[in-house]
């Protein structure tokens, strides 16, 4: 069968999963768990699979996993995946919505216990999680659900999204302050962000909604971060500190991110723009800072 989906050289490959070709080409020569295929030159071409394969390997590496257990269960969870995986993700993505909206948060957590373990964080996130949340905000403005059901699901996702971003890090990588600027308080994107980035290596301070510009200023200077990015879904809570934005962004590298996020606005202020989902933004911010420092 001819592959649905264009096939990467192995370095586009690391600029996407933020890893280098050298630990690439170790991780398959030893655990296997890159399978290119050759083209008639010759050339290793790389697939989805390949990259998905990598990133659940980085999630258990953050874990505390060594090298060969990360392979092992990478390995695994991609022979447990279904064979129809954008079926599965949809049906994972119904079963989490309907559990959420009925007020059942036990069958909710489980299914959230079982979707991270066989898709990872990142894929939970970016394929499930994120697009779950986006669609139950549409049906509250169109009234098919309530204030009340959709404040249970933001609720328990985030306690959920916290917890793995709190869990064990022993990442010793670059660190990243990330908050929400003040009367700000729509976290999860940001929250997804700091989890996907920590499964890169870097370690994260996470100050949380509505932060005060000088908490932010004052927390910059203590931990020394090489990024903090700011998320607000409503425009006016970056308008309201433009002028601190700015100046924040001459001392350190700044990104905003969310709903409220433009070009216009990261210009202006001289800041990174992240307007991509969370995994994906963090995909693209590690494998700059890789690339940069090679």
């Amino acid at each position: 069968m001819e592959p649905t989906e264009p096939l990467i050289r192995i370095g586009e490959l690391s600029r996407r999963v933020g890893v280098s070709v050298d630990r690439l080409r170790a991780w398959e020569r030893r655990y296997q768990v890159l399978r290119p295929m050759r083209t008639s030159g010759g050339f290793r071409l790389y697939s989805r699979a390949d990259e998905l394969r990598v990133h659940a390997m980085q999630e258990h590496l953050a874990g505390g996993s060594s090298a060969a257990e990360a392979a092992r269960a990478a390995l695994a969870a991609n022979a447990a995946a279904p064979a129809d995986d954008a079926a599965g993700i949809a049906h994972q993505g119904r079963d989490l919505e309907e559990a959420l909206t009925e007020f059942d948060a036990i069958r909710a957590h489980a299914l959230i216990d079982r979707l991270v373990a066989e898709r990872g964080a990142d894929r939970a996130i970016r394929d499930v999680i994120m697009p779950l949340l986006h669609a139950l905000g549409d049906r509250w403005a169109r009234a098919e659900v309530d204030v009340g059901q959709e404040h249970f699901a933001s609720r328990l996702i985030e306690a959920r999204l916290l917890a793995l971003l709190r869990g064990s890090d022993r990442a010793a990588g670059p660190m990243a302050l990330l908050a929400c600027p003040p009367g700000e308080l729509h976290t999860l994107g940001l929250v997804g962000f700091g989890i996907a980035m920590r499964n890169r290596g870097w370690r994260i301070t996470y100050l949380g909604a509505d932060t005060p510009m000088a908490s932010i200023r004052r927390a910059a200077n203590e931990v020394s971060p090489a990024l903090v990015v700011l998320s607000a879904a409503m425009p006016t809570h970056f308008a309201n500190v433009e002028g601190q934005l700015r100046d924040l962004a001459a001392t350190v590298r700044l990104a905003v991110a969310g709903a409220a996020a433009s070009r216009i606005l990261a210009d202006r202020i001289d800041a990174q723009l992240l307007n991509a989902d969370p995994v994906t933004a963090a995909e693209a911010v590690a494998s700059h800072v890789t690339n940069a420092t090679r």
